[in-house]
C-alpha cells in the first residue's frame, strides 16, 4: 500500500471514530477484526511482514486519532511547542555499566548512564562504576539525587528555558483524545496481560465465528534446566533437536513461547504429555497453558502496544501527564483497584516479556513525573504486602520482579518521609517480614530457623533493603506527624527485635559431642541485614531529642518483658576482699545462652546517644534503670565467646565456633561485639567497681579461684582456668581501654577509623582493598578510609606485577594497642610478633605499651576506677604471685602479659591524672595500693614485679617489666615533689631514663654508619664485577651454556691477536671457529655429556607455533600453502604468518626424554584435567624442569671447529668472481637438471675436473664447481638424525596445518623458513627493547637461536638431495631470472631474508655426486656465502628502493662518494623502470636505504653468527655505539663495504643486465603504477595496540557497541582484540561461526585469522585479559588497568575508576612478542586445577 493511502485510510478510520457515539466500541470492534488477521496465523508471517501490517493496519490510524491528522504533521507541531525533559531515565539494561559518585550521591544507589556520566561534572570526583543487574534508570536530572551537579550538559535545563509545567500542556483536544484514547488501550493492554488461561473473550471482542485453533503455550520457570525443557519438548511435541533449541532459548529469553498449534484436542494432549515428561525429570511440572489462537493474537498486540506507548509518552511531557492520570485514575468500582495496580499485582503471575514492558512502561511515564511519582508510590505501598508475597512465591529473580522498583520509590528522600507521614511505610515493611517469618517463631514467640527454606529466607531478607532505603537519608526537620508516624514504626521494628533477643540459644555439651550440628546461618544473615537498618534507626533517633528519649524508654521497656534465659535461682552473698555481691547465680557453662541480643544492643547504643547529645540530664529517674540486670545477657555473650576460645564448648560442634567468630568479625561485631562491650562499660561506669568486678568473676567462673577457695589436679581444668584467667583480664583491658566510641570520649567518627586502619596496618603492609575489608562499612558502603589514609599511611606503588601497598607511618606506631579488641587471636598474634621484629631492628626495648587512651567523658570517667579497686589489686597479686612460684600448670605468659598491660594501663592513667590536677584532687591510688597492699609478707604487686623479672621463662616480658618499674618510679617521683610542676619534676626524675636513652641514639647511629660504610663496599665491588665483565665479555659469551668450562682452547698469542682483527663471519677474510667443548648436564638423569656430532643425542626442548607476530597484513589468510610454487618455497614479504620455534633452554638426553614422553602419555590418559593443558595427539608435554608448553626437542648439532685457510682463499678468490661463480652455478643447475630428467646418460666414466664434457648434455662447466674444493660432509650418530627428523616433522605439521609426512619435500623448506622467522623475531623484540644485538638475550634464547640454526643446517643431509637442488634452483631464480620458471615471483613478492637463509642452506646439495657424498670446503662455502649475500643484499637495496615513497630530508652540502653512488643506481633504475627520478639527492636515498635494509643486516648478521660461530665485533655488543657506527660494523662482520652501493659499482657487468630483468618484471610494473600492493621498509614493527589511558572511555565504547549480527537488545560482551583493534562479541550465540566444522564463538574465530590461534583479548566489561591459544584452551589475566591503589579489579567489583599502567601493558607487548602466550596458559592452567574445562571455544 502507497504511503498517501495508508494515511487516507488511517485519517478516514480516525474520523470514524471520533464521530462515533461510543469510540470505544469503535476501536475495540475494529482491533477485533484486524488482530487475528495480523498476528498468529496459521502460516507463520516473517517478523518484518508482520511488523509492517501492525504498522500500517493497527499502529497509524491509531495515532491519526491521537493527533487527529497525519501523524508527522501532528508529530512536527508538537516538537515546535514543547521542549525536551529534564530527566534522562534511561532504563539500564543487564551489564552495562553504570556509575555512582561518592562525593555528590545522596546514596549509593543514585547512578548515571554512560552518556550522562561522560557530560557531568562527576567524572572529576571520585566515581564508583558498576554493572547494572538490569531494571534501574539513570537518575540525571533528579535534583533529589545529587547533593551537586543533578544534571548533565545534556540535561542542564539552563536559564534560557526554565521548566515550567504549563508549557508542558498540550492542546484540549489533543489531550482530551490522548486520554480518551489511552484509556481504551491501556485498560486493553491491562485486561490481555492480566488474562487467566481459562478466561473467556470480553463480547466486544467475540470473533463471529470462533474457530478451533488454539495455541499450547510453554512458560518459563527457574526450575527446570535447558537441558530438561529441550527433552521434555523432543518427546512431547516431536519437534527435532535444533528446533528444540530455539523453542527453549525464546522461553528463556521472551519467558514464554507457543510451542504447538492445532485443535483443542491436540494441544491438550501435548499438554499433558509435556507435563508428565517434565515431571519425570524433576518434580515440578512445566507451566503449559492452552490458548485460543484469537486471545494469543491480541496478547501479542498488547505486547506491542506497550513499545508503541514508550513511543508515544517519549513524544511529549503532556503526553506522559495523560498516560500516568489514566494508569492511575481510581477504577469506576471501587473494588477494583486502578489499571496500574492491577498490572503490578499480577506481575508475579506474568511471564518475562510481559514484565519488562509494563516495568518500562512504569520507568519511562509515572517514575519521571514527581507528582504522579508520588501517587504511584501510595498505591506501590498500599499492595506492598501482597506483592512481596508474590514475589517470595515467584520463581524469577528480583530483576524482573516488580518488586524492585522500591528503589526507585523509596530512596526519594521527600517521597520517604510522605510514604512515612502519610501511609507508614516502616510499620507496612516491618509487618510484611512479621508475617512472612511467622511460621519461624517457637512457642516463646522467638524465631527458630530449623529446616528453613533457604532460597524463600533470602527472597524476605531482600525486604530488609527497602526499610534501608526508607532510612537512607534522616530528616533535618521532623514534624509532628513524622514523629508520630516514625515512632509507630519504631515500636513494630521492635517487637520484630523481640522475637530475635535470645533466639536460638545454645547449652554446652557434657560427655557427648552433638549430634546434629544445628542451624545458624539464617539467625547471623538476619543480623547482617539489620545491621545498617540498626544503626540508620539510631541515627534517626540522635537527629531529635524527643524521639530519642522515647525510643530510650521504648527499647527499655521492651527489653523489660523480654524473658529469655531467665534466672532459676535466688540471689545469693558472695564475699571477697571485704566486698559483698549480692546477685543471682548463672553458669554459662551449664545454662542456656544465646548471642543474638539485638534489643540489649539498641539500647546500649542509645544510651550513648543520649550522653552525647546531653539529652540524658532530661530522663525521668535514671536510678530506676537495674544496670546489673542490663549488662547481664551481655555479659553472658561475651563469656561464651571466652568459653569457646578456651575449648570449653569444643562438644557442641562448629556451628558455635562460626556464630563467636562471626559475632566478632568485621561484617556483625558494630551491632554486637562492639555494643555488648559498651553496656559492660555503661554498667562499670555507675556500679561499684569491686562489685563489677565481682560480677564478672562471677560469670566467667572465676570468682572461687581467685578467692582461693577452690584447687584442682585436673590439667585439663588448669588449662581452662587459664584461657579463662587470660580472657577476663583481656576483658577488663577492652572495658577501660576502649575509649574510641564517640560519646564515649571526645573522638570524632575520623579518628575512630584512623586507630582501626593504624591496627590493621600494624599486622603487615597491605593494600587498599585489604584495608577495605578489614573495615566496617555504612550504609552507604562507605568507610571513611580515603579521607584518613594519608594522615596514617604511605603508599608504595606496585611493580610490574603485584600491588600497591599501604605501610603506617612511623610516628603513629605509638597508638599501637597490642590488645586491640578488633584484633582476632592469629591478627593479634601477627601484629604483636611484626611489631617486636619492628623494635628489634630499631635496636630499642620489646615493651609493648599500652598506648595513651583519651579521656572518657564524664558520665563515663568513673570506668577508671576499675583500675585502682581492691578487687583488681587481688587479682593482679594472684596472677603474679602464680609467676613468681613459678609452677608451670597455674600460669601462662599470656596471662602475665596481660596483667603487665592492665598495670601499665592504670599507671598511665595516675600519671595522667597527677600531672592535670594536684595530689590532694586524685583520687586514683593504684601505685600506692599496688606498693602497699600485701607487701608484708612480700607479696605487693610491686614486690612481685621485681620477682618475675628474673623467671626464666619470662625472658620475652622482660622489657615490658622494666618499663612498669620505671614508670613506678616515676609515679612516686610525681607523687612526692608534685608541688613546684609536675611537667618539670618528670625532666629531672628521668635521669636514668635520658641516659639511656643517649646511649640507645649513639647506638643507633653507629649502627647506620656501619650500614651505610657496608652500601659503599658493595656498590664499589659491583662496580668492579661489572667493568671486568664488560671488558672480557668474550669469555663471558663462549662460556658454554650449563656452566661447565669448555676446554681451553690452545692458540698462540699472535693467533688470538689474528683473530680478533678477523671478526668477519662471511667470506674469504672469515674469522676460525674456535674448538669448544660443550659439556651439557640431562635435567632428567643428571648425568653430564659433550654434545657430539656422533655422540648420544642431547636434546633441547621447544615449542614450535605458528605466529603473526611480525605480520603486515593482519586477518589475511594464506593462500595455495604447500603447491612449493609460492609459500613455503618463498615467503611474502608481509610475513603474513610464520612459524616460530622458541625454547626453554633446558637440555635432555634423547632417550630420557623418549622415556619421559611416554610416561607422560600413560599417566595423562588417566588423569581428567591434564587433557586440557597438554594435547597429547600433537606432540606437546610440559617441560620437566620449568613446566613451560612445549611440543617438539631439537637435537644439538655441535659447531664444526675450523682453522681457515687464508692463503688458498685467496688464490681461489681470484679466479671465484661473482661473473665467473654465477656461470658456474648456472652450468651446475642446468646439468643437474638434464641428469634428473634424462638418466639413460652414463655419467660413471667421468672425471672429477668436469672437462670431458662427457655429461650434463656437455656442460662445459658442470663440474667446475668441485673444483674450488670439497670435503666429506658430516656423519651424525643415528640418534641425532631420528631427532632431526622429529623436530622436522613437527615444524612441517605445525607451520602448514598438515598431518605429519617426513617425505613431503616441503620438509626441509618449513626447517629454513622457522630458522629464519625465529631470527627474525628475535631481532624485532631487541629492537624493539632497545638491546644490542649481541650480548644481550637471555641464556636460553640464544641456546635455541643456535641449536634451530644448526638443526636448519643439517636438514640437507636428511632429504632427498634432488628435491633440495630443486629448492635451491627455485629460490635462485629470483636472483637470476635467466633461470627462473615461469611462475617465480617478482623482487617485490618475496622476504630476502628467508631467501638467504633458504639459500646458503641449500647451495651445499649442488656439490652431490652420484656415487659420493660431498660438500663444499671451507672455502668453497666462504664464497657460496659471500657471493649469495651480495646478491640478495642487492635485491633487498632494489626492493626498499622500489617501495620507498617517503625519502628523508637531508641537509644539503658536498655530495658523498655514497651519495653519488646512491644518484648513478637511482638513475639506472628510473631508466629501466621508465619512472623518472624524484629531485632528490643521493644521499637521501642512500640514508634512506640505509634505514630500509638495517633489520636485514642485523638478522643475517644472527644468522652467520650462530652457523659459522665468528665472533662479532664488540661495537655489536653495545648501545653506546651510533647507529652509523653500528652500521658499518654489520657491514664488516657481513663482509659488505660500509657503503652498499659499491657492491653496484663493483659487480656492474653482472648486476646491469640483473637490474634490466628485475626491473622489467609485470609485477613491478604495476606495483609503480599502485596497481599492486607493498610493503615499506623497514617494516612496521607491530605492538598491541594503543589503549585509552581512562578505563570509562572503553566503557563507553563498549556501550555504543553494536552487535553485527543481533539487533536485539540482550546483554552483549563487548571484548577487544589487542591485536588489532576490533570488537567483537563474545560468548554470544547470535556471533557463532563455523570453523573445522565445529562452531565456535566471534573471538575463537577472530584468532584464527587474526593471531594464527593465539589470541590476546580484554573483555571490556569484565575488565580482564582472556589469552587464548586453540579452541579448547584459555586463560585470563590481569588487565593492565590499575586504579589509584595501584590494584587490578576484575569483573569491576570495587569499580574505583581505572587507569592505564603502561609497564604492564609493555609486559603483556612482550608475552606476545616473544611468543610466550601459550607458556602463561599452560602454566595458568596447570595453577587452577579446574574438574570441568571452561568453553573457551565459545568465547
Amino acid at each position: 500500500m502507497a504511503e498517501g493511502e495508508k494515511s487516507q485510510d488511517g485519517l478516514w478510520l480516525s474520523k470514524k471514530w471520533l464521530e462515533a457515539a461510543d469510540s470505544r466500541a469503535e476501536l475495540l470492534r475494529y482491533l477485533k477484526e484486524q488482530v487475528p488477521k495480523i498476528f498468529c496465523l496459521k502460516k507463520e508471517s516473517s517478523p518484518q511482514e508482520e511488523e509492517e501490517l501492525m504498522q500500517s493496519q493497527l499502529l497509524h490510524p491509531l495515532e491519526c486519532f491521537l493527533f487527529g491528522e497525519d501523524p508527522q504533521e501532528g508529530l512536527e507541531k508538537l516538537k515546535q511547542g514543547s521542549n525536551s525533559s529534564q530527566l534522562c531515565g534511561r532504563v539500564f539494561k543487564e551489564g552495562e555499566t553504570v556509575y555512582s559518585c561518592r562525593d555528590c550521591a545522596i546514596d549509593p544507589t543514585c547512578v548515571l548512564c554512560m552518556d550522562c556520566f561522560q557530560d557531568s561534572v562527576h567524572k572529576s570526583h571520585r566515581y564508583k562504576m558498576h554493572a547494572s543487574s538490569g531494571g534501574g534508570f539513570c537518575d540525571c536530572g533528579d535534583v533529589e539525587a545529587w547533593k551537586i551537579g543533578p544534571c548533565c550538559s545534556k540535561h542542564d535545563p539552563g536559564a534560557a528555558t526554565a521548566m515550567v509545567t504549563d508549557e508542558c500542556a498540550l492542546e484540549p483536544d489533543l489531550c482530551n483524545r490522548a486520554e480518551k484514547l489511552f484509556r481504551v488501550l491501556l485498560e486493553y493492554v491491562t485486561d490481555f496481560l492480566v488474562w487467566e488461561e481459562n478466561l473467556e473473550l470480553a463480547a466486544e471482542l467475540q470473533p463471529q465465528t470462533k474457530e478451533n485453533a488454539y495455541y499450547c503455550v510453554l512458560y518459563n520457570d527457574e526450575h527446570h534446566s535447558y537441558d530438561h525443557v529441550i527433552y521434555t519438548l523432543q518427546r512431547s511435541v516431536h519437534c527435532d533437536q535444533a528446533e528444540a533449541q530455539t523453542h527453549t532459548a525464546l522461553i528463556d529469553k521472551e519467558g514464554r513461547r507457543a510451542v504447538k498449534r492445532g485443535t483443542l484436542l491436540s494441544c491438550q494432549q501435548a499438554k499433558d504429555l509435556i507435563r508428565s515428561n517434565s515431571e519425570h525429570i524433576s518434580l515440578q511440572p512445566l507451566r503449559v497453558e492452552i490458548l485460543h489462537a484469537a486471545v494469543m493474537a491480541h496478547q501479542t498486540f498488547a505486547l506491542r502496544l506497550g513499545t508503541w506507548f514508550q513511543k508515544i509518552i517519549g513524544y511529549s511531557v503532556g503526553f506522559r501527564q495523560a498516560f500516568s492520570q489514566v494508569a492511575l485514575e481510581p477504577n469506576a468500582d471501587r473494588e477494583r483497584p486502578c489499571l496500574i495496580s492491577r498490572l503490578m499485582l499480577h506481575d508475579a503471575r506474568m511471564y518475562k516479556g510481559a514484565r519488562k514492558i509494563v516495568h518500562e512502561l512504569i520507568f519511562c511515564s509515572m517514575l519521571m513525573e514527581t507528582e504522579f511519582k508520588r501517587l504511584f508510590a501510595i498505591e506501590f505501598t498500599k499492595h506492598y504486602k501482597q506483592l512481596q508475597k508474590d514475589f517470595i512465591n515467584d520463581d524469577h529473580e528480583r530483576s524482573i520482579s516488580i518488586t524492585a522498583l522500591s528503589v526507585q520509590i523509596f530512596t526519594v528522600p521527600t517521597l520517604a518521609r510522605q510514604l512515612i507521614e502519610e501511609g507508614n511505610v516502616i510499620k507496612v515493611i516491618v509487618d510484611t517480614v512479621m508475617e512472612l517469618l511467622h511460621e519461624h517463631l517457637d512457642d516463646n514467640n522467638r524465631f527458630f530457623f530449623l529446616g528453613y527454606n533457604s532460597d524463600k529466607f533470602s527472597r524476605i531478607q531482600v525486604i530488609f533493603h527497602d526499610l534501608r532505603y526508607i532510612l537512607i537519608s534522616k530528616p533535618s526537620i521532623w514534624t509532628e506527624e513524622l514523629r508520630t508516624q516514625f515512632f509507630e514504626g519504631f515500636k513494630i521494628f521492635l517487637g520484630f527485635l523481640k522475637c530475635m533477643q535470645g533466639m536460638e540459644e545454645v547449652k554446652r555439651q557434657f560427655g557427648r559431642h552433638i549430634a546434629v550440628e544445628p542451624e545458624w546461618e539464617a539467625g547471623f544473615s538476619l543480623q547482617i541485614q539489620l545491621r545498617h537498618v540498626l544503626a540508620m534507626f539510631q541515627d534517626w533517633c540522635s537527629s531529635d531529642d524527643d524521639i530519642l528519649l522515647l525510643a530510650f524508654k521504648e527499647t527499655h521497656a521492651v527489653l523489660m518483658q523480654c524473658n529469655n534465659q531467665p534466672f532459676h535461682r535466688e540471689p545469693t552473698d558472695y564475699y571477697m576482699c571485704k566486698h559483698i555481691l549480692h546477685v543471682r547465680p548463672y553458669k554459662v557453662s551449664q545454662e542456656p545462652v544465646s548471642i543474638h541480643l539485638p534489643i540489649s544492643r539498641l539500647l546500649a547504643g542509645l544510651y550513648v546517644l543520649l550522653c552525647r547529645t546531653g539529652a540524658i540530664d532530661r530522663l525521668d529517674n535514671p536510678e530506676s534503670y537495674d544496670l546489673t540486670q542490663l549488662a547481664e545477657h551481655p555479659l553472658r555473650c561475651v563469656v561464651l565467646a571466652a568459653q569457646v576460645s578456651a575449648e570449653m564448648w569444643r562438644r557442641n560442634g562448629l556451628s558455635l565456633v562460626s556464630q563467636v567468630y562471626y559475632y566478632q568479625d568485621v561484617k556483625c561485631r558494630d551491632e554486637m561485639y562492639d555494643k555488648d562491650i559498651l553496656m559492660l562499660q555503661i554498667t562499670a561506669s555507675k556500679m561499684d567497681p569491686n562489685h563489677f568486678l565481682m560480677l564478672i568473676l562471677l560469670r566467667f567462673e572465676l570468682f572461687d579461684y581467685f578467692n582461693g577457695s577452690c584447687s584442682s589436679k585436673d590439667q585439663d581444668e588448669l588449662i581452662q582456668w587459664n584461657r579463662l584467667t587470660e580472657e577476663m583480664l583481656y576483658l577488663l583491658i577492652v572495658i577501660v581501654g576502649e575509649r574510641y566510641i564517640p560519646g564515649i570520649s571526645q573522638v570524632t567518627k575520623e579518628d575512630v577509623t584512623m586507630r582501626e586502619v593504624i591496627h590493621l596496618l600494624c599486622i603487615e603492609p597491605m593494600a587498599h582493598s585489604s584495608l577495605v575489608k578489614g573495615l566496617p562499612e555504612n550504609e552507604s558502603h562507605e568507610t571513611g578510609l580515603e579521607s584518613v589514609i594519608t594522615k596514617v599511611a604511605t603508599f608504595k606503588k606496585p611493580g610490574v606485577s603485584g600491588h600497591g601497598l599501604y605501610e603506617v607511618k612511623k610516628e603513629r606506631l605509638v597508638e599501637f594497642n597490642p590488645f586491640f579488641y578488633h584484633y582476632s587471636r592469629s591478627q593479634h598474634s601477627k601484629a604483636e610478633e611484626s611489631q617486636k621484629k619492628r623494635r628489634t631492628q630499631e635496636s630499642s626495648d620489646k615493651a609493648l605499651r599500652p598506648p595513651s587512651p583519651p579521656a572518657f567523658c564524664p558520665a563515663f570517667s568513673s570506668i577508671v576506677r576499675l583500675l585502682s579497686c581492691d578487687i583488681i589489686i587481688h587479682v593482679l597479686r594472684r596472677v603474679l604471685q602464680r609467676a613468681a612460684e613459678d609452677r608451670a600448670t597455674h600460669w601462662t605468659e599470656a596471662m602475665i602479659q596481660r596483667a603487665l598491660h592492665l598495670i601499665g594501663q592504670a599507671l598511665l592513667e595516675e600519671k595522667s591524672q597527677l600531672e592535670d590536677g594536684s595530689e590532694e584532687e586524685v583520687t586514683f591510688d593504684f601505685s600506692l595500693k599496688a606498693r602497699r597492699i600485701g607487701s608484708e609478707h612480700g607479696k605487693s604487686v610491686f614486690l612481685l614485679l621485681s620477682k618475675i623479672k628474673t623467671v626464666p621463662s619470662l625472658e620475652a616480658q622482660k622489657d615490658m617489666v622494666k618499663w612498669v618499674l620505671q614508670m613506678f618510679e616515676i609515679i612516686k617521683c610525681l607523687r612526692e615533689k608534685s608541688n613546684p610542676s609536675a611537667s618539670m619534676s618528670v625532666e629531672t626524675t628521668k635521669p636514668e631514663e635520658s641516659a639511656q636513652d643517649k646511649e640507645k641514639a649513639e647506638r643507633k647511629r653507629k649502627a647506620e654508619a656501619a650500614k651505610l660504610h657496608r652500601q659503599k663496599i658493595m656498590a664499589q665491588m659491583s662496580a668492579m664485577q661489572k667493568n671486568f665483565i664488560e671488558s672480557n665479555k668474550m669469555l663471558y659469551d663462549n662460556m658454554p651454556e650449563s656452566g661447565t668450562q669448555g676446554e681451553p682452547v690452545t692458540t698462540t698469542e699472535s693467533c688470538a691477536m689474528e683473530h680478533r682483527e678477523l671478526c668477519v663471519a662471511v667470506g674469504p677474510h672469515r674469522g676460525s671457529t674456535p674448538a669448544e667443548r660443550e659439556v651439557l648436564t640431562c635435567i632428567l638423569c643428571q648425568e653430564e655429556q659433550e654434545v657430539a656430532s656422533l655422540a648420544q643425542a642431547m636434546v633441547l626442548t621447544a615449542c614450535v607455533q605458528r605466529s603473526t607476530v611480525l605480520t603486515q597484513c593482519r586477518g589475511k589468510k594464506l593462500t595455495n600453502i604447500g603447491d612449493g610454487t609460492t609459500y613455503p618455497l618463498f615467503m611474502p614479504p608481509d610475513l603474513a604468518v610464520g612459524t616460530h620455534t622458541g625454547s626453554c633452554g633446558h637440555v635432555m638426553h634423547a632417550t630420557c626424554w623418549q622415556k619421559y614422553f611416554e610416561a607422560v602419555q600413560n599417566t595423562t590418559r588417566n588423569r581428567l584435567h591434564a587433557e586440557l593443558i597438554i594435547d597429547l595427539e600433537n606432540g606437546e608435554y610440559l617441560c620437566p624442569l620449568c613446566k613451560s608448553l612445549c611440543n617438539t626437542v631439537v637435537p644439538l648439532i655441535p659447531l664444526e671447529p675450523l682453522m681457515f685457510n687464508y692463503e688458498n682463499a685467496e688464490i681461489i678468490g681470484q679466479h671465484l668472481t661473482m661473473p665467473r661463480w654465477i656461470q658456474i652455478l648456472s652450468a651446475r643447475i642446468k646439468g643437474l637438471k638434464s641428469v634428473t630428467q634424462d638418466n639413460d646418460c652414463n655419467t660413471e666414466g667421468s672425471s672429477v675436473d668436469g672437462d670431458s664434457g662427457m655429461c650434463g648434455e656437455g656442460q662445459p662447466d658442470f663440474r667446475s664447481i668441485l673444483s674450488y674444493g670439497v670435503q666429506e660432509p658430516r656423519k651424525f650418530s643415528d640418534s641425532i638424525v631420528e631427532m632431526l627428523v622429529v623436530c622436522a616433522t613437527t615444524v612441517h605439521r605445525v607451520g602448514l596445518q598438515t598431518a605429519p609426512n617426513e617425505l613431503c619435500p616441503c620438509v626441509p623448506l618449513m626447517a629454513w623458513n622457522t630458522c629464519a622467522f625465529t631470527i627474525q623475531a628475535i631481532e624485532n623484540i631487541l629492537q624493539e627493547e632497545d638491546k644490542p644485538l649481541f650480548g644481550s638475550l637471555q641464556n636460553r634464547q640464544l641456546a635455541g637461536l643456535k641449536a634451530i640454526v644448526q638443526f636448519s643446517a643439517a636438514q640437507r643431509l636428511k632429504s632427498s638431495q634432488a628435491v633440495i637442488q630443486r629448492h635451491f634452483t627455485g629460490m635462485l631464480g629470483v636472483l637470476l631470472p635467466a633461470i627462473s620458471r615461469g611462475n617465480t615471483p617478482s623482487l617485490l613478492e618475496v622476504d630476502f631474508f628467508h631467501l638467504l637463509v633458504g639459500l646458503v642452506l641449500s647451495i651445499p646439495s649442488l656439490y652431490q655426486e652420484e656415487a659420493v657424498d660431498l660438500q663444499p670446503s671451507a672455502v668453497s662455502s666462504a664464497y657460496n656465502h659471500l657471493h649469495i649475500l651480495h646478491l640478495v643484499t642487492m635485491a633487498h637495496i632494489m626492493q626498499v628502493l622500489l617501495t620507498c615513497t617517503d625519502f628523508p630530508a637531508v641537509a644539503g652540502g658536498e655530495e658523498t662518494e655514497e651519495g653519488r653512488a646512491a644518484a648513478e643506481l637511482c638513475s639506472a633504475v628510473s631508466q629501466h623502470t621508465g619512472r623518472p627520478i624524484p629531485d632528490l639527492s643521493g644521499s637521501c636515498v642512500a640514508e634512506r636505504v640505509k634505514r630500509g635494509i638495517e633489520p636485514f643486516l642485523r638478522c643475517a648478521a644472527l644468522f652467520f653468527n650462530c652457523l659459522t660461530g665468528v665472533n662479532p665485533p664488540e661495537e655489536l655488543s653495545s648501545t653506546a655505539v651510533t647507529s652509523q657506527g653500528q652500521m658499518e660494523a654489520l657491514c664488516s662482520y657481513l663482509a659488505l663495504p660500509s657503503n652498499l652501493f659499491q657492491l653496484f659499482q663493483e659487480q656492474r657487468d653482472t648486476v646491469t643486465p640483473l637490474l634490466q630483468r628485475w626491473c622489467g618484471n609485470q609485477a613491478v610494473t604495476k606495483a609503480l603504477k599502485g596497481k599492486l600492493q607493498t610493503v615499506r621498509y623497514p617494516r612496521r614493527r607491530n605492538r598491541l595496540i594503543e589503549l585509552p589511558e581512562d578505563y570509562s572511555a572503553l566503557l563507553n565504547q563498549a556501550s555504543h557497541f553494536q552487535c553485527p549480527k543481533s539487533m536485539d537488545d540482550e546483554r552483549k560482551h563487548p571484548t577487544l582484540c589487542l591485536f588489532c583493534g576490533a570488537m567483537l562479541c563474545s560468548q554470544s550465540s547470535c556471533c557463532l561461526s563455523p570453523l573445522d566444522g565445529e562452531d565456535v564463538g566471534a573471538c575463537t574465530a577472530h584468532a584464527a585469522t587474526c593471531g594464527a590461534g593465539v589470541g590476546m583479548f580484554l573483555r571490556i566489561r569484565e575488565c580482564e585479559i582472556v589469552l587464548m591459544a586453540s579452541k579448547t584452551r584459555g586463560s585470563t589475566y590481569p588487565a593492565p588497568y590499575l586504579d589509584d591503589y595501584g590494584e587490578t579489579d576484575p569483573h569491576l567489583v570495587r569499580g574505583n575508576p581505572l587507569h592505564l599502567c603502561p609497564e604492564r601493558y609493555r609486559k603483556l607487548n612482550q608475552l606476545w612478542q616473544q611468543h610466550c602466550i601459550l607458556e602463561e596458559i599452560a602454566r595458568s592452567m596447570e595453577v587452577v586445577n579446574v574438574m570441568f574445562a571452561f568453553e573457551w571455544q565459545m568465547l
